[in-house]
């Protein structure tokens, strides 16, 4: 099951009971962090996100609607009493800062804090269920957007195929991973007489913030679930360029020509009170759009 869970979708400035970006990544058993702004805690907390669970965060860049709450984060962390590393992904500076923030409080974590800077365009974690890629957007300083993947599952064994070609069960793992069987009459059973393939591997991209930029279709190429900002309303384009935002049309835009599946819209402007205009424009050049709204979770 891959699926994100909105804990924050406002941009610069908490407005209209809407919160700085945050949101949880949800990929099979494991939940990612992906930014972390004023007040995300109190957020998992309303909407039940366990921060036990947490093991991996990701910041997209060192502008306070994207981190300011971490600290919180981390500390709160360590006085319930974690012990399970945790994994922060993120622009190099950071590490300065939380590093004063415990010493200024006389602080220790009781657990280990792994710091991964950001540094180049690459895959970033990798375990047997998952990997996660980052890739450089345009922003007015150093930002980063993240791709989740799945692994490529293995192929499926159709046991009563596989024994009819005489095939012992001790060889039905290499079989998942497309190995081709030779009897003992070597006569050689291939891989796809007794397998199905596996499904494709879901994915998730999250754009982060950033001005129109056609270099991000190719990061995002075929994501089952595309995350991009839209800061604003298609008639403020020279606003959005000029902060290095985004506009409705801007992101439906790059959503069409990346063929995505769905597009999720996000970092609303405290400007606008009402989202209702940001989905009526977004759908007018791709139909599958839907507001990245608090405390709602979006499934595959």
């Amino acid at each position: 099951m891959l699926g994100v869970t909105i804990l924050g979708n406002n941009s610069a400035l908490p407005a209209f009971d809407r919160h700085p970006t945050a949101q949880v990544v949800t990929l099979d058993e494991f939940l990612f962090l992906v930014d972390c702004g004023e007040g995300t805690q109190m957020q998992m907390a309303k909407y039940k996100i366990r921060r036990s669970r947490i093991q991996h965060i990701f910041i997209s860049h060192l502008h306070g609607d994207h981190y300011f709450g971490l600290i919180g984060l981390i500390t709160s962390m360590g006085l319930l009493g974690r012990e399970i590393d945790l994994n922060l992904y993120a622009p190099a500076p950071l590490l300065e800062l939380i590093e004063m923030q415990l010493r200024v409080a006389d602080t220790s974590l009781p657990y280990k804090l792994h710091f991964h800077a950001l540094e180049g365009e690459g895959v970033i974690a990798k375990q047997e269920k998952f990997q996660v890629s980052c890739f450089p957007v345009s922003h007015r300083i150093p930002c980063w957007g993240f791709r989740f993947e799945e692994v490529k599952a293995p192929r499926k064994v159709n046991p009563e195929l596989a024994r009819h070609h005489e095939i012992p069960a001790i060889f039905f793992d290499r079989l998942k991973w497309g190995e081709n069987y030779t009897r003992k009459d070597g006569r050689v059973v291939l891989n796809e007489m007794v397998t199905d393939p596996a499904p494709r591997p879901k994915s998730y991209a999250y754009s982060a913030d950033t001005c129109y930029d056609e270099r991000l279709i190719e990061k995002v190429r075929g994501a089952d679930i595309l995350y991009h900002e839209t800061t604003y309303l298609k008639d403020l384009a020279d606003r959005a360029n000029a902060r290095f935002h985004c506009t409705t049309h801007q992101a439906a835009t790059i959503a069409s020509k990346a063929g995505v599946g769905k597009l999720l819209i996000g970092h609303f402007s405290s400007k606008y009170e009402k989202l209702d205009q940001f989905l009526e424009e977004a759908r007018e050049l791709f139909p599958d759009t839907y507001l990245a709204l608090e405390g709602v979770s979006y499934r595959l």
